[in-house]
């Protein structure tokens, strides 16, 4: 098959843990050709969508993870698989690209379904299972986020879409800087933030759940640093090997079919203790550090799904 990639620079991934990298490297080793373009060369262009690219091989080289071939551009009904996987944020950029990516549908496969991740937010996902999740609130009114913060008296603040532990704070009863931080936040976007209640739980880890055409496939801890509230690895979270719970399954068992049924073929999904926190469906991260806890090859398992979706 003809896989393309719509990512953020291959050439400065880390070949030891970059999830996008891996599902590459076992596409190839599957026996399929590659192309890789940044988003910001999608294109419209008289009702086709095309992409200037370049076709390339991955390899597992520091440095150097993937030789590129000469920039051409294609049209992407021409491939069979196109993987959404550049970094948040979740901005009107981001959303073009779904739109855009949604008009190959009957033509190409897009993993995952672009009109699903721009009705998926991470965030706001969560918002579905309300008896799996925190008390959170979704407000920009500085009145409402207070009210909700006086109630459970230890919040996380966070931007509603940010991505990788950006901008998150923990308030806890005795912080004065709420007012100081919503003028901050409201100062330079016009989003809601997202507010939950803060899970003791999290100093022992939080969890990152992944989840494989709706059914999980295993998990990985990761640890806040000594004295950080962020667990995610991008600021210093450390993964360690951790299975499956009872609750954990429960939780997927709940919200695998609604993946399932709506083209999230690859998701992550954050779990403190007994709680949901996020469902990530933009561009989860974990493959590798699940791969090398559990000697489980989870790119395989993701390329199963999609060629079995593909006939």
């Amino acid at each position: 098959m003809k896989i393309a990639f719509q990512m953020d620079p291959i050439t400065g991934v880390d070949i030891n843990a970059d999830s996008s990298f891996r599902i590459a490297e076992e596409a190839q080793a599957r026996g399929h050709e590659l192309f890789y373009y940044g988003p910001d060369h999608l294109a419209y262009e008289e009702g086709r969508i095309t992409a200037r690219g370049h076709w390339m091989t991955v390899q597992r080289v520091a440095g150097t993870p993937a030789i590129l071939g000469e920039e051409v551009k294609i049209d992407l009904a021409d491939v069979d698989v196109v993987w959404l996987r550049q970094d948040p944020p979740f901005d009107m950029h981001y959303i073009t690209s779904t739109h855009l990516l949604d008009r190959l549908k009957g033509q190409t496969l897009v993993v995952n379904d672009p009109f699903w991740v721009r009705n998926f937010p991470e965030k706001l996902l969560v918002l579905n299972f309300p008896d799996l999740t925190p008390p959170t609130t979704v407000a920009r009114d500085l009145k409402t986020i207070r009210e909700f913060k006086a109630k459970h008296g230890d919040v996380i603040l966070k931007p509603l879409y940010g991505n990788g532990g950006a901008g998150v704070f923990r308030l806890d009863a005795n912080d004065k800087n709420l007012s100081s931080l919503h003028e901050l936040f409201t100062g330079f976007s016009r989003e809601p933030l997202i507010v939950q209640k803060y899970l003791p739980d999290v100093t022992a880890g939080d969890k990152r759940v992944i989840l494989v055409d709706g059914e999980p496939v295993g998990v990985i801890n990761r640890v806040p640093a000594a004295g950080e509230v962020r667990s995610n690895m991008h600021v210093g979270g450390r993964p360690e090997k951790i299975a499956l719970t009872d609750r954990d399954r429960e939780i997927c068992a709940a919200i695998g079919p609604t993946l399932r049924d709506h083209g999230q073929i690859f998701v992550g999904i954050d779990v403190i203790g007994q709680y949901l926190t996020e469902i990530n469906v933009t561009s989860p991260t974990g493959i590798q550090e699940l791969e090398r806890f559990d000697g489980i090859n989870v790119a395989e398992k993701i390329w199963q799904a999609i060629e079995a979706k593909l006939g």
